[in-house]
This record gives structure tokens, sequence and C-alpha cells, in this order.
């Protein structure tokens, strides 16, 4: 019994001391990642890296629709405006693109004052881009900031322009007396010229899109109009009638005359024949008086005797002459 009791503290110390040993090899502390070692080791591949990472912090692509402002600590050193690789020192310098299309500027509608004292509402646009990307950041600074100043700019040079033209040189039906588009070129150039000065913007052209007239002016100027119409309405029928009863009175002239003419032929012709047949008349009773005698007799019982008449004669009458004896 001695013996089995000191072989099972045997083992148990055996299989005690074998989960101490593992337990001390879980908790075995690791060695740190030798970076130097490393390095020795592939030093070639880091400075490869290290150079591409230079390399690639040293150049940019500009685009054909962008211009690139190279800064230094935020001050402008230069503009690329060349489309393709450019180069920048890393670290230093900064990189900030822009677009450098055409944009289009909606400012809203908008009241002015023609010199006539007419108030109009106009829509108008604007088409710009920049130009000067220099200016443009130290002055503005993004698009938001340099449309805000385009306003400023467009409608001043709007309310001017248009409060030194009249109604009719702006909106007229006559092509030749709108001068609406001069005064917008006009406009495009002075504005245009402030903003790339001030601004570093090109302002390319500025135009109407709608004119009309306020809200609360429609109704009367409607009315105005109206009336306006109404009374060249009046004018033209009065101008009308006028020219009609010149014109009728001119056809009852000509009417008059043309009958006075005819009537005045008619006779002529008419005394030529009844001259022309008595002297036919006459050159036949002058040849044989007693046949020119029975056709007139004869003419006037055709002319007077039908199965309708009765005629109550003497015997012995001449008109019964013919009838009653045959001569």
């Amino acid at each position: 019994m001695h013996e089995h009791s000191h072989h099972h503290e045997h083992d148990h110390g055996r299989h005690h001391g074998h989960e101490h040993d593992h337990h001390s090899h879980d908790h075995e502390p690791r060695e740190p990642f030798d970076f130097a070692a490393f390095a020795r080791g592939n030093g070639k591949i880091l400075i490869a890296l290290g150079a591409l990472l230079v390399l690639w912090s040293t150049v940019f692509t500009v685009r054909e629709t962008e211009f690139a402002l190279v800064t230094q600590f935020g001050r402008p050193v230069r503009t690329v405006a060349d489309a393709g690789l450019s180069y920048k020192l890393p670290l230093i310098h900064q990189v900030r693109f822009f677009d450098r299309r055409l944009r289009v500027y909606n400012p809203p509608r908008s009241e002015f004052l023609t010199r006539d004292k007419k108030n109009l509402s106009i829509d108008s646009y604007a088409l710009w881009q920049i130009a000067d990307p220099e200016t443009f950041v130290q002055t503005v600074g993004n698009e938001a900031s340099a449309e805000m100043r385009l306003h400023d700019l467009v409608w001043a040079g709007l309310a001017a322009s248009i409060a030194g033209h009249d109604l009719e040189e702006i909106v007229s039906p006559v092509p030749e007396e709108v001068k609406a588009r001069k005064m917008l070129d006009e406009l495009t150039a002075s504005s245009g010229a402030a903003a790339l000065e001030q601004y570093g913007i090109r302002v390319v052209d500025v135009r109407l899109k709608r004119l009309n007239l306020p809200e609360q002016n429609k109704q009367s100027v409607y009315a105005r109009m109206r009336a306006e119409r109404e009374r060249i309405a009046r004018q033209y029928r009065a101008e009308g009638e006028e020219q009609a009863l010149r014109i009728r009175a001119q056809a009852d002239r000509e009417k008059e005359e043309i009958l006075a003419k005819a009537y005045k032929k008619a006779e002529t012709t008419r005394g030529e024949g009844d001259a022309e047949a008595a002297r036919i008349y006459g050159q036949a009773y002058s040849r044989n008086p007693s046949f020119y005698k029975l056709t007139r007799t004869l003419e006037t019982y055709k002319q007077t005797l039908d199965e309708r008449t009765t005629v109550i004669l003497s015997s012995d009458s001449e008109f019964l002459r013919l009838l009653t004896r045959g001569q």
C-alpha cells in the first residue's frame, strides 16, 4: 500500500510539472520586429519606394479644361495653363485646380426703370470664365463669391443702360429702332473689363432672356394699350370711310360723264340714221311714188291691225282705200 501511494504521488508530480512547463511556454514573450535588420536586407527596395514617393509628390497633371495654380504657403507662385504633366516642390508647393470652361450665371429677375419712366421686369444671363487664377484667388477665392461680384457688376451696368434708353429702343416692332443689341454689347465690354481687372474674370456675353411688365402694372398697361388700339382703329375707320366717300363721288362723276358721252353719241348716231333713212325714203318716193305709198300703207296696217284691233271707219276713208279698192 505504501508503494502504491508513492507511485501515485510520483505520477501526480510529473503531471503537475508538465502543466507547469506548458503554461510557462504559452506566456513566453515574443521578440520585437527588427526594422534595422529588415532595412539592411531590403535597402534597395525602400530606396526605390522613397524615390517613387518623392517623384509622385513633385508631379501633377493639368487637364485641357483646367487651370492649375501653384501656391507656396498660400501665396501664388505660378499659373499652369498648358495641359499635361507639370512639376512642383514636394511639401512646399500646393496645387489648386480651376475650371477654365464657360459658365452660365442666371441672376434673379429684377425690375429696372427706362428713361421714359417705364418699369420693366427683366431676366438676364451672363457667360463668364476664369481668366486670371492668381487674381481670382486673391480677390474672390471661389465660384460662389465670383458670381456675387459678377451680379453686382452686371446689375449696376444693366440698370444704367436701361435708364439711358426709352422702352421703344429696347422693344419695338420696327427692327431699325431697337438698340438693345448694341446696348448689351457695350455692357459686356464695360463689365468684362472691370471684372477682369478686379476679379480675374472674363465676361464673354451678357444677354436678356425675357422682358415683362411688373405684375402690379400689367392690368393698367393692358387697359391703356386697348384704349390706344381702339383709338387707332377708330381713326383707321374714319379715314377709310372718308376715302370710300371720295371714291364713290369720283365713281358717280365718272358714271355721269360716261352716260352723257354715250347719250350724246347715241343721239348723234340716231340722227345720222334718221337722216340717212329720210334720204333713202326720199329717193324711193321720187323714183316711184305710188309704190312708196303702197309700202308705207302696208307697214301702217302691219303695225295697227291685228286680231285684237277693232277699227270703225267710213267707207270712203283714205285709210281703207287700199283694202276696199286695192289702190
